[in-house]
């Protein structure tokens, strides 16, 4: 029986891996379980798989909660229920799929804590890849992706020797807007955006495809999780989504991992790999109706977004801090109808051209980093700019 701790369990990652457990009642026990806001979608998995621990954003958020529960579990609240949550004395595997920079501190505190770690919060190794690595050799646990795309590659290298590997090659979908050109985005909408063709995901991460931020910080990921350099990591466009991602080896060959698009596969193989269990209602992968499979160019010129990220990834140090915070405010900006849609690339280089780089940042300087980039793009939009 293997415990889970879950970080974000209401989302669209989180309410799959709680899908993922019920599925397996004999191999899997929901140990913790940590969520937002969202007290609707949290009663009903709280209640169904019953975690010791249970925490939630605020003490508002929890009252709604506990009268909706059938039984009395430990509770707690905000950042710290985040780590209690992490650190469960009996979990063994903490599955980490909040969205954003929160993700970071409960994610060291579970590897401080000799907990294994299932990564779909791409944000930490992109805030602080040096300082997650390092945590994990020094308490020898295991760090394992659980984004499509990563638990594609680690597929494809398992038994290979990452000497042999030549280049990793990252599929993206190309989003919501990938048949429009850049003069058709001007005034696109927040309905326009968040209607994407393959996946149905959560508005931040639904935007962050639009724009191909989510793809640039899966390139930095990919850099920390596989020790590859950015020269070595290519990304282009498959609109089919059924290769997930492809290793090249030094002899040419390449290796990829296909499947219809369920985050419950990378969920399932994170949590139980190398041994592979069935998923209820997994769809099988039928090539013949499919017929064909497209790829692009992931084109620098249409996709700004995807060449800031390779320039932070490597510029290094604190500079991905930088994208990434103000990617997150760029966002909840134009989600909120602050900002145009073309804008948040925009604001994203203008934080990374006002910050000077910290080569080799402390937890406590990547916090003040991200903090600090926030309250600058804040400031600069209440002050009219």
């Amino acid at each position: 029986m293997k415990r889970i701790s879950l970080i974000g369990g209401t989302g669209s990652i989180g309410v799959q891996t709680c899908d993922v457990i019920e599925q397996h009642p004999d191999l899997f026990e929901l140990e913790a379980y940590a969520f937002g806001t969202n007290v609707e979608v949290a009663t009903e998995w709280i209640n169904r798989l019953r975690p010791k621990y249970v925490s939630a954003t605020s003490i508002e958020v929890l009252e709604q909660l506990k009268p909706r529960l059938t039984y009395e579990p430990l509770y707690f609240i905000g950042p710290e229920g985040l780590k209690e949550c992490a650190t469960a004395e009996r979990a063994d595997i903490v599955v980490t799929a909040v969205v954003g920079a929160v993700g970071l501190e409960p994610t060291l505190a579970a590897i401080q804590a000799g907990k294994d770690v299932a990564l779909a919060n791409k944000e930490t190794l992109v805030t602080a890849g040096h300082l997650v690595k390092a945590s994990v050799k020094e308490h020898g646990v295991n760090l394992l992706p659980v984004d499509s795309e990563h638990s594609a590659i680690y597929q494809c290298l398992n038994g290979e020797r990452r000497e042999d590997v030549s280049k990793i090659i990252l599929t993206a979908s190309g989003g919501s807007f990938r048949d429009r050109s850049r003069d058709e985005l001007a005034d696109v909408t927040v309905e326009d955006a968040l209607n994407h063709p393959n996946w149905s995901m959560g508005a931040k991460i639904t935007i962050d495809s639009a724009t191909m931020f989510n793809k640039g910080l899966e390139v930095i990921e990919a850099h920390w999780l596989f020790d590859i350099d950015y020269n070595d990591i290519e990304v282009i466009l498959h609109r089919e989504s059924i290769i997930h991602s492809m290793v090249e080896f030094k002899d040419a060959t390449v290796m990829a991992q296909l499947g219809n698009p369920d985050m419950r596969g990378p969920i399932l193989y994170a949590l139980s790999g190398p041994k592979r269990l069935e998923i209820e209602g997994n769809k099988r992968l039928n090539l013949k109706e499919i017929g064909k499979l497209h790829f692009e160019e992931a084109d620098f010129n249409r996709y700004p977004a995807l060449r800031l990220a390779f320039e932070a990834g490597r510029a290094g140090g604190s500079m991905p801090t930088v994208l990434n915070a103000a990617n997150e405010v760029a966002v909840d900006l134009f989600l909120n109808g602050q900002i145009a849609f073309l804008e948040i690339e925009r604001f994203v280089e203008d934080a990374m051209a006002r910050h000077e780089v910290i080569a080799e940042p402390t937890l406590a300087q990547i916090l003040e980093v991200d903090r600090a980039v926030r309250q600058q793009i804040q400031q600069g939009i209440e002050g009219g700019e």
